[in-house]
């Protein structure tokens, strides 16, 4: 019996889409490598229960393979490029200036890894906020459903396409 896994698109900039790939090269080539020889190098050390560098060493590798998977999906599924929003509606890629709740806030909406190094606050379409303005013009109102049963009203302000 198999099982289908369907993964959705991630927008990603080429700019990311670059980092990204450069990340695995390196974890899946010399990063396995370095791991390898720091296990070898702990286990010659004697006895492995009690060795915290064996299971430092070990734990290491286990996030580092974790990070190698996450990376192979989410590349895999990328569509590279700009944003697909017209500069009036909010689309993946897109920075969202919005009223959230009378509070002004201004956000990427996408995935994480777009942002890189820098600070801005991002949410993904699936989050709450970012499925209520996901497709919404700049000048429009949606709203949220919070999760203490509130209903959260949002205005969104502008949309601008995501420069990195």
């Amino acid at each position: 019996m198999t099982e289908e896994v369907t993964q959705e698109e991630t927008w990603l900039t080429q700019e990311a889409f670059d980092r990204l790939s450069k990340e695995l090269e390196h974890l899946s080539g010399p990063g396995r490598a370095e791991i390898a020889e720091k296990i070898e190098a702990a286990r010659d050390e004697g006895d492995l229960k009690e060795n915290s560098g064996y299971h430092a060493a070990r734990d290491e590798q286990g996030k580092q393979e974790a990070r190698i998977r996450q990376l192979e999906v989410l590349l895999r599924n990328a569509k590279v490029g700009s944003s697909d929003s017209d500069g009036k509606t909010v689309a993946p890629g897109t920075v969202v200036t919005a009223s959230v709740a009378g509070n002004s806030m201004r956000f990427l909406l996408g995935n994480r890894e777009i942002a890189g190094d820098s600070d801005i606050d991002v949410f993904s379409e699936k989050s709450p906020l970012g499925a209520a303005v996901l497709g919404v013009k700049a000048g429009d109102k949606s709203s949220y459903e919070a999760p203490n049963g509130k209903t959260i009203e949002v205005k969104v302000e502008s949309v601008e396409a995501f420069t990195g």
